[in-house]
């Protein structure tokens, strides 16, 4: 069984040294993140009480058959979903892994989320699993716009973004329910997956797939996992250290101890 500490939102000093002695005697590491990273910059998870899907019906606004068939739905959504992930600032749990890469133990962050905040704490290489809201794309000439440039184009009443060439909507790049992952993003990360030795896990439901497996690439191959989450899952049961607590001071105090046992401060 795991060790797992349990009192909530405290940094527990046992459970920090053990993760740290764990990513100093780890010869790859990767990092698995979810929604739960980004709440503490003030995005609330989509499944969470106040999350957009508890505002708007997924199969109406997020599926991509929806888009197709109502495109007018997704942006009347994105007119709060944009805001809010434009006005969020990366917090300590993006910015230690972005140290940790500085420091050239964590080799990659391969996320689930679309805010592009890793991006903006630092992180160079950022797998982005469901896309990102920061890009589309037409769906007829395939041209490609930035968000600022789908900001500005609209056609009809709904403010619809439309593509200025062809007036077909512009499809943002991020993954709609029902459509299929990048191949290419999905197969690197479950290449990283299977080579690195210690995955840490923050923020994460685990419940997503093909996500959710990519902790079991690691641990096929005789790595080890470390969970970081505020509220204990079932799925702690196949980490090897389950750490509970806010992900913006647990990953912090664990890259300090790391330096320190690394000599690095």
């Amino acid at each position: 069984m795991p060790f797992v500490f349990r009192q909530e939102f405290e940094v527990d000093e046992v459970c920090i040294k053990r993760a740290a002695q764990m990513i100093l005697e780890a010869v790859q590491v990767v990092a698995l993140t979810g929604a739960g990273i980004s709440v503490e910059s003030g995005i609330p998870d989509f499944r969470s009480p106040g999350g957009l899907w508890t505002k708007y019906d997924p199969l109406l606004y997020g599926t991509y058959e929806a888009f197709v068939n109502h495109p007018e739905r997704f942006w009347e959504m994105a007119k709060e979903l944009n805001p809010l992930l434009e006005n969020a600032e990366p917090n300590p749990a993006h910015i230690a892994l972005a140290e940790l890469e500085r420091l050239g133990k964590c080799r990659a962050v391969i996320t689930q989320n679309i805010d592009h905040l890793h991006q903006r704490a630092g992180s160079t290489d950022v797998l982005e699993l469901h896309g990102t809201h920061r890009s589309g794309h037409c769906t007829s000439c395939s041209r490609v716009f930035t968000l600022e440039e789908m900001k500005e184009l609209s056609c009809g009443g709904d403010q619809v973004a439309c593509c200025p060439h062809d007036q077909t909507s512009i499809k943002p790049d991020v993954v709609f329910f029902g459509e299929p992952l990048d191949s290419r993003v999905l197969s690197r990360a479950a290449e990283l997956a299977s080579t690195s030795d210690l995955m840490l896990v923050v923020g994460c439901s685990l419940e997503v797939y093909p996500a959710a497996a990519l902790p079991d690439y690691t641990k096929r191959r005789k790595g080890r996992l470390i969970f970081f989450n505020t509220v204990s899952t079932h799925h702690d049961a196949q980490a090897d250290l389950a750490c509970l607590g806010m992900a913006g001071e647990s990953l912090p105090a664990v890259v300090e101890a790391y330096k320190k046992l690394a000599g690095l401060s």
